[in-house]
């Protein structure tokens, strides 16, 4: 079997489709909660600690160009090495609400699936009842 022969067999699967049509959509759920962080968890958080902008905190860790402005995005312009933990919190509070946005979505399928009545058991053949049938009357001779 040629090698593109084995790809066709492999992409076709349907746990490879699947997991592409996750991938797509994992991708656009989480520019909706990074949205949703930057453009309204944060600004709320901002206003209750005092306009805190996690974003551009940051350390700086070499020196500074004379004349670059003390801005996360001028000095990593300027090459300077800095240390940005805001950026990092940002990112770890959008994982945060992510991960408990997928634990619910979890929660409520397995919560379905549990309320999902138990097929009925399938009626027994017709064939099948006639032999029972027979061999109760053979046992009984």
């Amino acid at each position: 079997m040629g090698m593109m022969q084995e790809f066709k067999e492999f992409a076709v699967k349907g746990s490879v489709i699947d997991l592409a049509v996750g991938v797509i959509i994992g991708g656009a759920f989480g520019k909706i909660v990074d949205s949703m962080v930057g453009d309204l968890i944060m600004p709320v958080i901002g206003a209750v600690v005092g306009k805190l902008d996690f974003s551009n905190l940051f350390l700086v860790l070499g020196s500074v160009p004379p004349g670059t402005a003390t801005t996360l995005d001028a000095l990593k312009k300027a090459g300077v090495p800095v240390f940005a933990y805001g950026s990092f919190i940002t990112v770890a509070v959008n994982f945060a609400i992510l991960a408990f946005i997928i634990f619910l979505m979890i929660k409520q399928v397995n919560r379905m699936k549990k309320a999902q009545p138990a097929p009925a058991p399938a009626a027994t053949p017709e064939d099948v009842l006639l032999l029972r049938e027979i061999r109760d009357n053979l046992k009984n001779r």
